[in-house]
């Protein structure tokens, strides 16, 4: 059984998080970054922030996008294990089922948006973090560009880790960091 942080592990216990999530979700558990950098606001205009080496290499993409046509824009960065747990409880809140909410948000400590490399990445015209974005160009394009700036999506269907498809989750992913 994997160890929990002792701050993780409390907002599990708050939340009612299965005890076994971290070895039955195959997912890294993750600290919060010390190298936060601001990257802009977000298409709802809160201010967001990606790890230094991840933000570089968001705004070189963007860039990139640019200048092909495609129009990148951020819906979500870095969250923290706090911000994570006020997600799963509004859904608990609505009567969700643990299960079905832990299908779609990955638990405090274990989102890849608490690591600060991670977007959930949206264009005009589609709502944001919905399946829909894989019928958009700027999908397409992260498809055949996005590695060469080293983020990859990170839960294509039929992932190993029990997270529905998220055509609009990318993680910087370089050296390994996540």
């Amino acid at each position: 059984m994997v160890r929990l942080p002792v701050s993780i592990q409390t907002i599990h216990d708050r939340l009612g998080i299965p005890v076994d999530y971290a070895d039955t979700s195959g997912l890294p558990c993750f600290v919060d970054p010390t190298d936060l950098i601001a990257i802009g606001k977000d298409v709802a205009g809160r201010e967001r922030q990606l790890r230094t080496n991840a933000a570089s290499a968001w705004k070189s993409m963007v860039k990139a996008a640019e200048k092909d046509g495609i129009v990148l824009q951020f819906v979500s960065a870095y969250r923290s294990a706090e911000y994570q747990a006020g997600l799963i409880q509004r859904c608990l809140d609505r009567g969700e089922d643990m299960t079905d909410i832990l299908s779609r948000i990955a638990a405090p400590g274990f989102s890849e948006h608490q690591s600060g490399l991670a977007l959930d990445i949206t264009t005009p015209g589609y709502e944001p973090v919905e399946e829909e974005f894989d019928t958009s160009a700027a999908f397409v394009w992260l498809q055949e560009n996005a590695c060469r700036f080293e983020f990859v999506m990170s839960f294509p269907k039929d992932n190993p880790y029990g997270i529905i498809y998220e055509p609009w989750h990318w993680c910087y992913r370089r050296n390994a960091e996540v």
